[in-house]
């Protein structure tokens, strides 16, 4: 069950002015967020939306190139004028016959009997929720299918009038939360009118998800005797920090920013990471010379947040790191970032500069506990007697 400050997640609302860009989104995500007291009532005409990153169709070039240009063409990706972004990803990086071919082949390499990882793991968490819970649950991808619209649908056929959406990112992001609220958004303005949306925030802070990634991080690390833990989170341009910003002047990347109270943190990516790992090392109890943490996945031309992943684990070898393990909190399902960038790539790089063990954490993917955290919360917000509150 949540505490009392989970019940009240979200009622705060600091006192600023919005940046106008993301003034209809952030004000809904403000005001319509869970929880509240429990009243077993109106759950017929609730629903939920779980909604993931997405994934290609195959590991084929053919549905490569399509999902990477509708995953890079999103204007909350890459931020830059329609025209600028269209020469960057179709003229530039989705040109290149070789460079498709290398990114199927990534995909190849993660790819199950079943499918993408990423779906498969993302239906099993889906189906296993939906068997806890009384309102109807559906499952969308950002990027792919099934879509934000065709979620909706099935909700929409079920009768459900008043959704909780539900990003499957604990930290936010206008590339993750951001775009997924944005899109949401305009399909129901469009298709479903008389849907409503109670928006579920950033979860990197709440104890019951801390708990649930602590007890993964420990039942991962049991028989691996480590000498150093990295925690690695998905890399944004440092622009995306300040672009959501929302008292516009806090988020500075100084080194005291993410440390310093703020109504900004309740938007910045840095902060939320920062405060994810410092709350799991707490509860297990890792002192501080035997953890760390990085961003992943940079993209060439812009600064983006550091220290790089790459970077740092090819140092570690170098310092007496010989036996290494990775966690990577900034998804709850494992997918090419995790699988092929992680627990293929940086393991062959640490090893071919002298480390020794190395091994990646998986994901809460659908372990029981964070199925658990899940339909607690649904069942919360199902109850509440207030409805889209």
């Amino acid at each position: 069950m949540l505490s009392t400050e989970d019940k009240d997640w979200g009622k705060a609302k600091p006192n600023i002015t919005l940046n106008k860009k993301y003034t209809p989104v952030v004000a809904r995500y403000l005001s319509k967020q869970c929880w509240r007291n429990a009243n077993k009532q109106n759950t017929q005409m609730k629903g939920v939306l779980l909604v993931n990153l997405g994934s290609p169709q195959s590991p084929e070039p053919k549905d490569v190139k399509p999902y990477l240009d509708e995953f890079l063409m999103d204007k909350y990706v890459i931020d830059v004028p329609y025209l600028l972004r269209a020469f960057l990803v179709r003229g530039v990086i989705l040109s290149l016959r070789k460079r498709q071919e290398s990114s199927a082949e990534a995909y190849k390499k993660i790819w199950w009997d079943e499918g993408s990882p990423l779906i498969v793991l993302s239906e099993r968490l889906h189906n296993k929720v939906q068997q806890k819970v009384e309102v109807p649950v559906a499952l969308a991808m950002r990027y792919g299918q099934p879509s934000i619209e065709a979620g909706l649908q099935e909700l929409a056929d079920k009768g459900v009038t008043d959704v909780m959406l539900f990003p499957l990112y604990p930290q936010y992001a206008m590339a993750s939360t951001l775009t997924i609220l944005v899109q949401a958004e305009e399909i129901r303005k469009k298709k479903f009118p008389q849907m409503t949306f109670t928006d579920v925030p950033a979860f990197y802070n709440k104890p019951d998800y801390i708990t649930a990634l602590a007890n993964s991080i420990k039942g991962g690390l049991n028989g691996f005797n480590y000498d150093h833990l990295l925690f690695s989170y998905h890399g944004i341009p440092e622009r995306h920090i300040r672009k959501t910003d929302v008292t516009k002047s806090h988020c500075k990347i100084d080194g005291t920013c993410c440390s310093t109270p703020s109504a900004a943190h309740q938007f910045c990516y840095r902060h939320q990471c920062y405060e994810t790992t410092r709350l799991v090392v707490e509860k297990l109890g890792i002192p501080k010379e035997k953890y760390s943490q990085t961003f992943q996945s940079r993209l060439s031309g812009d600064k983006w947040l550091d220290p790089y992943t790459d970077v740092e684990v090819n140092k570690m070898p170098d310092i007496g790191i010989k036996n290494l393990a990775v966690v990577t909190p900034a998804f709850v399902s494992d997918c090419l970032e995790t699988l092929e960038e992680i627990a293929m790539r940086a393991k062959e790089d640490f090893q071919e500069h002298g480390g020794g063990e190395f091994h990646a954490i998986p994901c809460l993917n659908d372990r029981e506990e964070w199925i658990g955290v899940l339909a607690n919360w649904i069942n919360e917000w199902a109850y509440a007697e207030t409805p889209g509150v």
